[in-house]
C-alpha cells in the first residue's frame, strides 16, 4: 500500500549513505561454524548432585545474584524505547509506527534507517524489516539504493530467497539492482548456491553492473569453498582484464587459492605483486593467511616470522585480528604465542566479548593446556554478564575428549547453579561422554533431553553415538525400548541402514514382527543391502499381532 501524503508530523531526511553489507564479525563466526577453508580471509536428567566446594566461582551463583538486583530507571519515552519493546516478533512495528505518527509526533526517515538497523544487529529481523516497509508505503519517499539493499537482505532472513528474488526483479533503477545484488550474491555464497550465484554473475556483468572487487570476492569466497581454485585464478585474471582492482579480500583469496594449487613459490610471488601495489595496504589478515600456508607446508619458521610480522599489524582500538593469530599459533603448537596475544587483546578498549573467550579457550585446548584454559574460564565467569552457556560447552568438551567425566559432571552441574541454561551442543558432549565411558542410563537420559531440543534447532546427533546406543538396547533385550527409539528416530529423521539393521536384530531376539518394515524404510530413504535383506526375512516369519498393533499407527 502506497499512501499518498504523510502528516506533517512525518519528515524525511536526506538519503542515507549505502550501508555496508557485510559483516566480518558474522563471517568470523560462519567460518569456525562450517570450516571454511579461507580463513582468515574472512525429563530431568539423572545425574547425582554433587555435595563439592564450588570448583570455578567462589561468590553468590548468578541466580542468587539476580535476586538483589536493583530495578532500572524507567527510560525516557522516545520511537525506539517503543520499538525495542516489541520483543516478540509477533508484535508489529508497523502498528507502533502509525500510532506514534498518529499521535502527532515527529520521525526522520535517518532515525527509522538507524533503528532498523540496529534491530537488524540484534537479530530482530522482523520488526527492522518491517520499519524499511512502512518507509516505503509513503509515495513522496524515494528509496536509496542501500535501503533496497537492506530490505532484500531482511527478506531473505524473514520469508524466503524467492521472496527476495521477486523484490530484486521488481527494482527498474540500475544503481539499486547493483546494490541490492551483492546481499542477494551474498546469500547463495553462503548457501553455496552455485547455479544461482554464477548466473546472476554473469547477468550482472552483461549489464555492466560491477564496478567492484566485492562480487568478484564473493564468487571466489565460493569456490575456495566448493574446492574450485582453478576457478578463483580464473576470476582474478577476468579482474584483470576488466582493470577492476583487487583488494586486500581480493589478494587473501588468490593467496589461498595458489597455495592450494602451485605452492610456495607462487604464494610468495603474488604476495610480491600485492605489496607493490600501491592501493593496497597490506596488513595483519595477509601475514596471518600466509602463515597458514607455510604451517600447511611444514615452513614453521617461515610461518613464525609472518605472525610476528602480523602482530605488529595488529590495531590497537580493535581486537577482530587477535583471535586470528591466536589461532594460527595454535596451529604451530606455540603456547606462549597464544598467551601473548590474550595478554596484547586485553589492552584493547572495550569489553572481551563471550566470542574472544571462546576463541582463547579453544587455542590453548589444541595445545593441550587445560589448566592455563580453566584459569581463563574462571576469569570469565567473575566479568560475564550473561551466562553463555557455549563458553563453558568448550571446557566440557575438553573433559569429554579426555575422558574426565567426574569433571564434566561437576561442571554441568556448576554451570546449572550459575544459571547457565544447556543447549543441544551441551547434551551431545555429555551423551558422547557416557557412551564413552560405557554409562549408558546417563547417555541416554542426556540423548532424551537433546532431543527435546530439536524443535528450535537443526540438531543432528553424532550418527555412530545413535547406533552404539540401539546397540545398547538391542543388548539389553528390552524391544519395548527399542521400538520407541525407533519412533523417535523417525519422527526426526535419523534413522540409518545400521540403525534398522540393530532393530531387526532386537526384533528377532524378541520374536517380535517387524510390520511394514519395508515401507518404514523406503519412507526414510534407506536402501537395503543383503544382510538387512537375511534380517527381514529372518523377522518376518515371526507373527506377533501386538507388535503389529503397535506399529501399524507410525
Amino acid at each position: 500500500m502506497i499512501r499518498s501524503a504523510p502528516p506533517a508530523c512525518i519528515r524525511f531526511s536526506p538519503l542515507s549513505s549505502e550501508m555496508a553489507t557485510g559483516s566480518l564479525l558474522a563471517a568470523l563466526l560462519g567460518r569456525a561454524r562450517h570450516g571454511n577453508p579461507m580463513a582468515p580471509c574472512f525429563g530431568t536428567v539423572p545425574f547425582a548432585r554433587f555435595e563439592s566446594p564450588r570448583p570455578f566461582f567462589s561468590g553468590p551463583s548468578r541466580a542468587e545474584a539476580v535476586a538483589i538486583e536493583e530495578e532500572p530507571a524507567a527510560r525516557p519515552e522516545d520511537l525506539r524505547s517503543r520499538l525495542f519493546r516489541l520483543r516478540f516478533p509477533k508484535r508489529s512495528a508497523t502498528v507502533v509506527l502509525d500510532k506514534w505518527v498518529g499521535e502527532g509526533r515527529k520521525v526522520t526517515a535517518s532515525e527509522l534507517r538507524q533503528i532498523a538497523k540496529d534491530l537488524k544487529r540484534s537479530q530482530r529481523y522482523k520488526h527492522a524489516l518491517e520499519i524499511l516497509t512502512w518507509m516505503g508505503s509513503w509515495d513522496n519517499f524515494h528509496p536509496s539504493s542501500a535501503d533496497h539493499a537492506a530490505r532484500l537482505e531482511l527478506i531473505t532472513k524473514v520469508h524466503s530467497i524467492v521472496e527476495a528474488e521477486l523484490y530484486f526483479e521488481k527494482l527498474s533503477d540500475s544503481t539499486s539492482r547493483r546494490v541490492a545484488s551483492f546481499p542477494l550474491l551474498h546469500h547463495y555464497v553462503k548457501e553455496r548456491n552455485l547455479e544461482k550465484a554464477e548466473a546472476l554473475m554473469s547477468m550482472l556483468l552483461n549489464l555492466g553492473l560491477v564496478v567492484d572487487p566485492h562480487p568478484f570476492n564473493e564468487m571466489m569466497k565460493l569456490y575456495m569453498a566448493t574446492g574450485q581454485c582453478k576457478k578463483v585464478l580464473a576470476v582474478i585474471q577476468h579482474m584483470k582484464r576488466c582493470k577492476i582492482p583487487c583488494n586486500v579480500l581480493s589478494y587473501n583469496l588468490w593467496l589461498n587459492a595458489s597455495g592450494e594449487l602451485s605452492g610456495v613459490a607462487v604464494v610468495e610471488m603474488v604476495h610480491a605483486e600485492m605489496m607493490n601495489d600501491q592501493n593496497v595496504e597490506v596488513g595483519w589478515s595477509t601475514y596471518s593467511t600466509l602463515a597458514n600456508i607455510y604451517t600447511k607446508s611444514g615452513l614453521l619458521d617461515k610461518a613464525s616470522a609472518a605472525l610476528r610480522t602480523a602482530e605488529d599489524k595488529l590495531s590497537v582500538r580493535k581486537r577482530l585480528g587477535y583471535s586470528f593469530i591466536m589461532t594460527n599459533y595454535a596451529a604451530l603448537g606455540d603456547r606462549d604465542g597464544i598467551l601473548r596475544l590474550w595478554e596484547s587483546s586485553k589492552r584493547v578498549p572495550g569489553r572481551i566479548t563471550c566470542v574472544n573467550y571462546m576463541s582463547v579457550l579453544l587455542c590453548l585446548i589444541k595445545v593441550g593446556d587445560i589448566q592455563e584454559a580453566e584459569k581463563v574460564f574462571k576469569t570469565w565467569e567473575m566479568e560475564c554478564r550473561k551466562y553463555d552457556i557455549r563458553v563453558s560447552n568448550v571446557l566440557l568438551g575438553a573433559y569429554m575428549r579426555n575422558g574426565w567425566m567426574d569433571k564434566a559432571e561437576l561442571l554441568h552441574h556448576h554451570t546449572l547453579e550459575e544459571g547457565g541454561c544447556p543447549n543441544y551442543k551441551t547434551w551431545e558432549i555429555l551423551m558422547e561422554g557416557w557412551v564413552k565411558c560405557n554409562q549408558m542410563d546417563k547417555a541416554v537420559e542426556a540423548m532424551k533431553k537433546g532431543f527435546s531440543m530439536l524443535k528450535a534447532c537443526d540438531w543432528k546427533p553424532p550418527s555412530d553415538i545413535l547406533v552404539v546406543i540401539a546397540k545398547y538396547f538391542e543388548e539389553q533385550g528390552n524391544i519395548q525400548e527399542t521400538e520407541r527409539y525407533v519412533k523417535v528416530l523417525r519422527r526426526l529423521r535419523l534413522m540409518s541402514l545400521p540403525l534398522y539393521k540393530s532393530y531387526l536384530r532386537a526384533c528377532i531376539n524378541a520374536k517380535r514382527a517387524a510390520p511394514n518394515i519395508l515401507e518404514k524404510m523406503a519412507r526414510d530413504g534407506i536402501s537395503l543391502d543383503v544382510e538387512t535383506g537375511e534380517l527381514i526375512q529372518h523377522v518376518s516369519k515371526f507373527d506377533d499381532i501386538n507388535a503389529y498393533n503397535d506399529f501399524y499407527l507410525w
